[in-house]
């Protein structure tokens, strides 16, 4: 339990807390609300051998494997969705060998957290049953039920080293408000052993406390301010997801390992390190207002995604 009452912090220091082969659970989902500013001060941290476990994700995940910090997938997808496809880094890391597929779906990863925050060594599940998944988990045991006499697959509880969540705002103690769904952030906040959280604005306890604690603070180890922390991907209602950036990584992670780094890593992670530089990089204000204009008509969202 973390009960600082000022846990305010830069964005290295947060990310200081984060360990070579640490399991890290990896907050938000798809295109909406992931950490990617400490994704990014992460891969300049050069934190190798990580074991990432989440639900659906995307860019978050491709920009960790193409950085080559990851040994083992333990999440249930990653990909670009319809939009663009599958994710080039990602595959490349998985097929060459150097990431161990563990993957499972997402409600095996709901169980294996609820079993780690209730105290219980395993949960009962269904969802796996006639897939391939229990061919890549040796540790999943089958029983049958001498209730009813069904077959069900246990899955051991999941108890993160660290999970890494963005969200819309926090008070300096720590307690967090999430707007929109929350995907598994607040499973993850439970039963990992340390929580960094980035906000877009830290806010006084009291409006806060309107607006609703979605996570307490005595669950949270720091919390570091970062505008538009979850670029490229979305943080409504403050900003949209800028499909625009997103079409230029994918076609560097396309074209390779060493075209990903030259072009993409160089520029827009080691070169800018600052969170202003990167902004900066990603075309500054006038991409800045364009993203946060989206709820201003239906024409100015449709015209993030043309």
């Amino acid at each position: 339990m973390y009960v600082n009452k000022d846990k305010r912090c830069e964005l290295s220091e947060l990310i200081a807390e984060i360990k070579n082969g640490d399991c890290v659970a990896v907050g938000g989902g798809l295109s909406c609300r992931e950490p990617m500013a400490a994704l990014r001060e992460l891969v300049r941290q050069d934190k190798k051998t990580l074991k990432l476990v989440g639900s659906a994700h995307g860019i978050d995940i491709d920009l960790l494997a193409g950085a080559g910090l990851v040994a083992i997938s333990c999440e249930s997808y990653v990909g670009f969705e319809q939009d663009f496809g599958m994710a080039p880094n990602y595959r490349r890391a998985c097929e060459s060998g150097e990431i161990k597929v563990e993957d499972s779906c997402c409600y095996t990863l709901v169980q294996q957290l609820r079993a780690a925050i209730s105290g219980l060594p395993f949960m009962p599940i269904r969802s796996i049953l006639g897939t391939g998944f229990i061919e890549l988990h040796p540790e999943y045991k089958s029983m049958v039920c001498p209730f009813t006499g069904d077959e069900l697959v246990l899955v051991p509880a999941l108890a993160p080293d660290i999970a890494i969540i963005h969200a819309q705002y926090a008070d300096s103690h720590g307690n967090i408000h999430i707007e929109g769904p929350p995907v598994a952030d607040i499973l993850f906040a439970k039963a990992s052993k340390k929580v960094i959280v980035t906000v877009e604005k830290i806010i006084e306890n009291d409006e806060l406390v309107k607006k609703g604690v979605t996570i307490p603070y005595f669950y949270i180890t720091g919390i570091s301010e970062v505008d538009y922390g979850a670029h490229p991907t979305s943080c409504y209602p403050m900003y949209g997801y800028d499909r625009e950036h997103t079409a230029l990584y994918y076609d560097a992670a396309k074209k390779g390992t060493e075209i990903f780094n030259d072009e993409y890593l160089n520029k827009y992670v080691f070169t800018a390190a600052l969170n202003e530089d990167y902004l900066k990089a990603v075309g500054g204000e006038e991409t800045l207002k364009k993203l946060e204009a989206w709820d201003t008509s239906t024409e100015a969202w449709m015209e993030l995604y043309a």
